[in-house]
């Protein structure tokens, strides 16, 4: 499906995406108007009346919605506030980034969806491909929309995307030549009916494949929703589970990555082994190395462009970040650990007693499931607007303190912990309750453990 040019497209949300879709459809002679329902955004507001394009700010209006000739959705929206459903059952349709990037798009794409893990295998992708000589252009929901590639006047040989279910809900063209999905676990439950609804939007990013496309796909994933497709594309599998069979892919083994390979591209069956000694703690963070390695030798990459970008990687901010150590107790900022899975991950990075700062904003969350990885945990601080309930659920098997703030969490884990213990900020929830984002919120932390530091220090 083509954007109609006989009426105008509507905008629906004003971040980096929206404002980056605005100024392509309008460079490329569409008629554009935008709305954003946050006042705040009417800074945009000013820049994109100055290109021509009528934009509403603070409130949303029916008719605006109803009268388009089609509604680009902006990630972050909801599809479900009441303006999109009712202009969708008026039949007008609605559309995402991805097929409209696709759409405009010739240069061969690496896209990585995935419950966690995204950004750092999309930053490794990266810096596999340009340590092979291969100019990239990356983007997505890491960041960079990928609209703006195609305003760019810097061609790439390959783009290395970021994708959110987010951006997959709205794609119906979407065909990456290679696509990678790295692990499925709860999260987003707020936004979706369930899990197999979550889970069968992240399969998504294959439906559109070719047999001459390549599928990327984690052996270690339980298919319990059965939503899993039939795949058309040639399938590359990871694992690090002892005595999965990997046929074509990469196999995780202690800490080496066996990247077995029975075809090249003459057809003769080999095997080649790639072993390094990574410096970013956690089996998973292997497994994100195992993936970004397929995705690049899909790519075009080199074995030797592989290990130099490993080498060289140390890890991304908030990521099980080593913040110090003070009399003893070490601080680690895992501030991205917005969901059960990766606290349950970051968790088995360590065998020391853990005191886990938990808590923010939840979407749906069943905190439950972290209880099998609570054996080492000494005790929860938890804050945010989900404290009571990580209270009332772990209070009857662990002790659980509830503070108001980001300073008093870290004052109350370091008064928890002992010599030799971990201080863990792995949240489980998202910060928007009181924080901007993730980022700030692992700055806070970080800001008030250095704090702390220099009074001890004192």
């Amino acid at each position: 499906m083509q954007l109609p040019r006989t009426s105008y497209i509507l905008i629906c949300g004003l971040g980096r995406s929206g404002m980056a879709m605005a100024k392509f459809l309008a460079a490329r002679g569409y008629t554009v108007k935008a709305t954003d329902s946050d006042a705040a955004k009417n800074v945009h507001a000013i820049e994109l009346h100055e290109l021509g394009i009528d934009t509403r700010i603070g409130s949303h209006d029916s008719d605006t919605f109803n009268r388009a000739g089609a509604i680009v959705v902006s990630p972050g929206i909801p599809l479900n506030i009441p303006h999109l459903v009712q202009a969708k059952a008026a039949g007008v349709p609605l559309f995402g980034d991805l097929d409209i990037f696709s759409q405009h798009n010739t240069t061969p794409m690496v896209a990585i969806t995935g419950t966690n893990g995204k950004t750092t295998v999309t930053t490794l992708v990266r810096d596999m491909l340009e340590a092979s000589g291969i100019s990239t252009f990356t983007g997505g929901n890491i960041g960079t929309p990928l609209v703006e590639y195609l305003m760019s006047d810097t061609p790439a040989r390959v783009v290395v995307a970021e994708i959110s279910s987010f951006q997959l809900d709205l794609a119906r063209r979407f065909a990456p030549e290679t696509a990678v999905l790295l692990n499925i676990s709860p999260d987003h439950l707020d936004r979706y009916q369930g899990m197999a609804d979550y889970c069968r939007s992240k399969w998504s990013i294959f439906k559109n494949q070719t047999p001459d496309h390549a599928a990327i796909i984690n052996a270690d994933m339980d298919d319990t929703c059965h939503v899993r497709p039939n795949l058309s594309a040639r399938l590359y599998e990871f694992s690090s589970t002892p005595g999965t069979r990997i046929h074509r892919g990469a196999k995780v083994e202690n800490q080496t990555i066996h990247l077995v390979l029975p075809e090249t591209a003459s057809d003769h069956p080999r095997q080649i082994k790639c072993e390094n000694r990574v410096r970013i703690p956690g089996i998973h963070n292997l497994e994100n190395i195992a993936a970004a390695a397929l995705a690049t030798l899909c790519a075009g990459g080199t074995l030797s462009g592989i290990q130099q970008a490993v080498n060289a990687f140390n890890g991304l901010p908030h990521r099980l970040t080593f913040v110090t150590e003070i009399e003893g107790i070490e601080f680690y900022n895992d501030s991205k650990a917005t969901n059960t899975d990766a606290v349950i991950r970051a968790l088995a990075c360590f065998t020391k007693p853990v005191v886990l700062i938990l808590g923010g904003r939840e979407k749906d969350t069943d905190f439950t499931l972290l209880e099998p990885a609570l054996s080492h945990v000494r005790q929860i601080i938890a804050m945010g607007e989900a404290a009571h309930r990580i209270h009332d659920v772990f209070s009857p098997i662990r002790q659980v303190n509830v503070v108001s703030n980001m300073k008093a969490a870290v004052i109350e884990a370091h008064r928890a912990a002992r010599p030799g213990d971990v201080v863990l900020l792995s949240p489980a929830c998202a910060s928007f309750d009181l924080f901007e984002n993730y980022a700030a919120r692992g700055d806070a932390f970080t800001r008030h453990v250095q704090d702390l530091e220099a009074k001890n220090h004192g």
